[in-house]
C-alpha cells in the first residue's frame, strides 16, 4: 500500500494535521517508525526532505551526501510553498579566513545591528559529522544565536573527512578559537567575553575547545552551548536502539560518520571522541546542553550532562520531545526550535553579563 503524501501545500504550516498526515502517523506507529513520535511541524520538515529526493546518507559516498538536499533545504522549500518570508533578523555577515597548519580555512562573521561594540563573541562550530560540515547549511543556527544573544558569532569552517581524517577538524577548531582570541578586536569584540557553541559534531568540537583552552593556558570560554553533541562512541545506548531507523540521523548514519572520519576503530578510545567515558571534564565553564528525543545521540547527551555535573560544572540541560536531530536551526517552522534558540540566547546573554557570568540561568523545561 503506497504511503499517502501527508503534505497539503495549500495549508498554513501551523494548521492541524491533514487526513493524509494522520494516516501516515498511524502507519508509522504500527511500524514503530521513530518519526511517528515527531511533532507535526517537525514531521512536515522531514517529509519535505524526503520529497526533495534526499537518500539515506549511509547509502551515499561523502561526495554524494554533500550534493544531497539538506534539512535546511527542506525548511527553505516549505517556506516558499507556504509563502513565509525569511525572518528579518537584522544580522549582517561577512567572510574571513584563519590559518590552521598552514592552510587557510573559512570564517563567517554574523553581527547583529543592535547594540554597541565591543560585543561579546560566540565561536560557533556547525554540524555535519566532520564529513558534511557546511557553513551555508547551518546559517540559520548562527543567525539565531547572534540575534538572541546580542553577540557577534564567528562560524568556523574545519577540514572535512575523509579527505582529512581525525583529528584534523579538532586541530582546526582549537586554531580557530585561538585566532578569535587574538583578533577579537577585529571582530568588534573582547577576548574576555568569548563563548563557544556547537551543533552535533560541532558540539563535540566546542567541548574539546574548552578542554584544550583549560589544558593549554588559553583564555577559557565564558560559556559553552552544546546542541545535541556527539559525546561518546557507545552505539548500544538506549537512544541508538529506539532511534535506530530515525531520520535524518540514525544509528547507520553515525556508523557511516565514524567510518569516514577515523583512520581506524581504535581511535574511538581517544578522549576527544569518547567524552563521556574518557575525558577530564573538570574546570569547564557553565554549560547549556540541549538534546532531542528522535536522535540516536540523546542518551550520550544526557550522560554528558551527568558527567559534567559530577565534575562540578553548572549545567542547564533541556531535553526536547517530538523533534529530531538537526532541529535547532528550524525556528521559522518548528516551535521547539524557537524555544531552543531562546534558551541558548538567554543563557549566553546572562553569561556575558558582568554580574551573571558563570551563574546557572533558566530551568530545564
Amino acid at each position: 500500500m503506497p504511503t499517502p503524501d501527508p503534505i497539503d501545500h495549500r495549508i498554513d504550516p501551523h494548521a492541524p494535521a491533514t487526513i493524509g498526515e494522520r494516516v501516515t502517523r498511524i502507519l508509522g506507529v504500527v511500524a514503530r517508525d521513530p518519526v511517528a513520535r515527531a511533532e507535526l511541524d517537525m514531521a512536515r520538515v522531514l517529509e519535505e526532505l524526503r520529497l526533495l529526493g534526499a537518500q539515506p546518507i549511509e547509502d551515499c559516498t561523502p561526495e554524494e551526501a554533500r550534493r544531497q538536499p539538506s534539512p535546511a533545504d527542506a525548511v527553505s522549500s516549505l517556506m516558499a510553498k507556504y509563502g513565509i518570508p525569511e525572518s528579518d533578523d537584522d544580522v549582517t555577515t561577512r567572510d574571513a579566513t584563519y590559518d590552521s597548519g598552514g592552510e587557510r580555512l573559512g570564517l563567517r562573521i554574523y553581527r547583529p545591528a543592535a547594540g554597541a561594540e565591543p560585543r561579546p563573541i560566540v565561536v560557533y562550530y556547525p554540524g555535519g559529522g566532520w564529513v558534511l560540515s557546511n557553513l551555508d547549511d547551518y546559517d540559520a543556527s548562527a543567525r539565531a544565536i547572534a540575534g538572541r544573544a546580542g553577540a557577534t558569532v564567528v562560524a568556523v569552517e574545519t577540514r572535512r573527512a575523509p579527505e582529512h581524517k581525525f583529528p584534523a577538524a579538532h586541530d582546526d577548531a582549537v586554531a580557530a578559537y585561538a585566532h578569535v582570541l587574538e583578533h577579537a578586536a577585529d571582530f568588534g569584540g573582547s577576548p574576555d567575553l568569548v563563548a563557544v557553541a556547537g551543533e552535533s559534531a560541532g558540539g563535540n568540537l566546542a567541548l574539546n575547545v574548552a578542554i584544550a583552552a583549560r589544558d593549554r593556558g588559553l583564555t577559557p570560554p565564558t560559556h559553552l552551548a552544546l546542541i545535541y553533541p556527539i559525546a561518546g562512541v557507545d552505539m548500544t545506548a538506549p537512544s541508538f536502539k529506539i532511534n535506530e531507523f530515525a531520520r535524518p540521523v540514525n544509528k547507520a548514519v553515525i556508523e557511516w560518520i565514524f567510518g569516514h572520519a577515523l583512520m581506524s576503530a581504535a581511535e574511538k578510545d581517544d578522549p576527544r571522541l569518547d567524552l563521556v567515558g574518557r575525558a577530564d571534564l573538570s574546570g569547564l565553564p557553565a554549560t547549556t546542553l540541549l538534546t532531542a528525543e528522535i536522535d540516536p545521540l540523546r542518551s550520550e547527551g544526557l550522560q554528558l550532562g551527568e558527567r559534567l555535573r559530577e565534575a562540578r560544572v553548572v549545567v542547564n540541560g533541556v531535553d526536547f520531545e517530538g523533534v529530531a536531530h538537526g532541529f535547532f536551526g528550524m525556528g521559522d517552522l518548528v516551535r521547539h526550535a524557537r524555544t531552543a534558540q531562546d534558551i541558548v540566547g538567554r543563557d549566553l546573554s546572562a553569561a556575558f553579563a558582568v554580574d551573571g557570568r558563570g551563574i546557572r540561568v533558566g530551568r530545564a523545561l
